[in-house]
């Protein structure tokens, strides 16, 4: 032992720590590779410039996600079962993707060089450019010198998918072993998979901002995440999925996962602000690292906040920095004012009920078909008693249809009437002709539908928010109110749907079709 060693136990130094400092003086680059090979927030903080010429702001939420993501990756090289997939919303301009798809895997190889990676963003430029980054980080001459041990093979070595190699030295210094490593490969949502597999599965942004709200867009992105990506893993018991992105849509892949009870998942959600959106914080006990209800009061204070709110509008504000893809005052509709009420209004309060049908032909799954039943009184407002709801068949469907219309007339009578949506084109045209027909001797009536859904529901939504719209209390109220509470961005639209066409009706004179 050094004099200086020794001197260093005595000053109540312990001997781990000593050697440390012995090896600083002697071998300063040795030092730095351990000190990141053991924390990825140290290795984030000495290799920033490597990736970024931004000044870097290191708020608090930094270390806590590479904390996080640093556990899921010890326990895939231990070869333990994994405890959770992992769940990450935090708003843009949070450093989200340096962490997750451009550092994470780099800071992996030098502590386990064979782990493989699968990494995808909602397009291909978007994910092919977090892997150049990854892969010029490994190419620095900083990176070189730390950890000489790691390289990209050179015949492996594209962008969209790349290998790493382990060089073994021996005393003098010389290579007398490469070892095969691991590797990245980077596509889209949507993309084909065949052929690779990794440790760890990585998703950043799986949706595009600018066309969240496309129904086709969601559908693509959940089916790959379930049926694609889900088998892409080296052990399905060990492999794990982190997906990292902003809310855009209540059933975008974030919402989709969440919503299976089954799923082990740790969730970590963190809004931009808690003002508004405080219940969104998971854990729970992050709330306390906020700085005046701020998440990141440096890059993301009062007035960078107003400005997003002003770009992004209400919903995309909700969504994007609030990890609530609904406003906080319930969007389109405030559900708040719909008033439940125990008892029907007496017959003679009644001016007339119909019954509203937006029909789908989809058995156990997919789009539902809805019928409202709803009634206009004397006094101006309206009341819907009943939803008659289901992913039926079309032959199911029309048996629902015939059987709720025999039923509600035996109580309503001559006030009972029938509408039935008519898509555009010839096929909803004979849809709805093959109803009323089946509907004979009732007072049924098609609406041929034009607008948009939103369009359709605009009128509605003053009554509702008006409090001028009344529920009867019944197990349909829940899901009813719910659907409204995020439309447009509701994963259904059905229900909101047929009530804004039912009450369009409603409030219209108009010549009834007798079947």
């Amino acid at each position: 032992m050094t004099a200086a060693l020794a001197l260093k136990i005595e000053d109540n130094f312990t001997a781990e720590k000593a050697e440390l400092m012995e090896r600083a003086i002697h071998y300063p680059f040795a030092v730095k590779a351990e000190r990141c090979r053991r924390n990825f927030y140290h290795f984030m903080h000495e290799f920033w410039y490597e990736v970024s010429n931004d000044e870097p702001h290191w708020n608090w939420h930094i270390k806590y996600l590479c904390q996080e993501m640093q556990k899921v990756a010890e326990r895939v090289a231990k070869g333990l079962p994994k405890r959770y997939d992992l769940i990450i919303n935090v708003p843009p301009g949070t450093t989200k993707s340096t962490i997750c798809v451009i550092m994470f895997p780099v800071w992996c190889w030098i502590n386990w060089p064979w782990m493989r990676f699968v990494a995808a963003s909602y397009s291909a430029t978007l994910s092919l450019e977090h892997a150049e980054y990854s892969r010029d980080l490994v190419r620095s001459e900083k990176f070189q010198n730390i950890f000489p041990y790691i390289r990209i093979k050179r015949d492996k070595d594209q962008k969209g998918n790349f290998r790493v190699e382990e060089l073994i030295f021996d005393d003098k210094g010389e290579i007398t072993k490469v070892k095969l490593g691991g590797s990245r490969f980077s596509t889209s949502v949507g993309a084909t998979l065949m052929g690779f597999h990794g440790h760890i599965l990585l998703v950043d942004d799986p949706i595009n901002p600018k066309e969240f709200s496309a129904e086709s867009e969601l559908t693509t992105a959940n089916h790959w995440m379930d049926q694609t990506l889900s088998q892409r893993k080296i052990n399905k018991d060990i492999t794990p999925t982190i997906l990292i992105q902003q809310r855009l849509h209540q059933d975008d892949p974030a919402g989709h996962i969440l919503a299976k009870d089954h799923k082990k998942l740790k969730h970590i959600c963190l809004p931009g602000e808690i003002i508004n959106y405080g219940h969104k914080v998971s854990p729970k006990a992050l709330k306390q690292y906020y700085t005046e209800g701020l998440l990141d009061p440096v890059r993301m204070g009062t007035g960078v906040l107003l400005e997003m709110e002003v770009d992004l509008r209400q919903y995309g504000y909700a969504g994007q920095v609030g990890q609530d893809p609904t406003p906080p005052k319930g969007g389109m509709f405030k559900v708040d004012n719909f008033h439940v009420v125990a008892h029907m209004p007496d017959m003679e309060e009644i001016e007339f009920s119909l019954r509203y049908w937006d029909k789908a032909g989809t058995e156990g799954g997919g789009a539902y078909s809805c019928g409202p039943l709803i009634h206009k009184l004397k006094n101006g407002k309206y009341i819907f008693s009943d939803v008659n709801r289901g992913q039926w068949s079309s032959e199911k469907r029309e048996g629902q249809i015939l059987k709720t219309a025999e039923a509600d007339r035996m109580v309503y009578g001559s006030k009972y009437r029938i509408w039935v949506e008519q898509e555009p084109g010839s096929g909803g045209k004979e849809s709805a002709e093959a109803t009323i027909k089946m509907l004979a001797g009732f007072k049924v009536q098609p609406d041929k539908v034009q607008a948009n859904k939103i369009h359709r529901a605009d009128t509605y939504s003053v009554q509702v928010n008006y409090g001028n719209i009344l529920l009867l209390s019944g197990d349909w109220n829940k899901a009813f109110i719910e659907e409204h509470r995020y439309f447009p961005f509701s994963k259904y639209k059905d229900q909101v749907d047929s009530a804004a066409g039912g009450f369009t009706k409603a409030t219209r004179s108009g010549t009834i079709y007798i079947g």
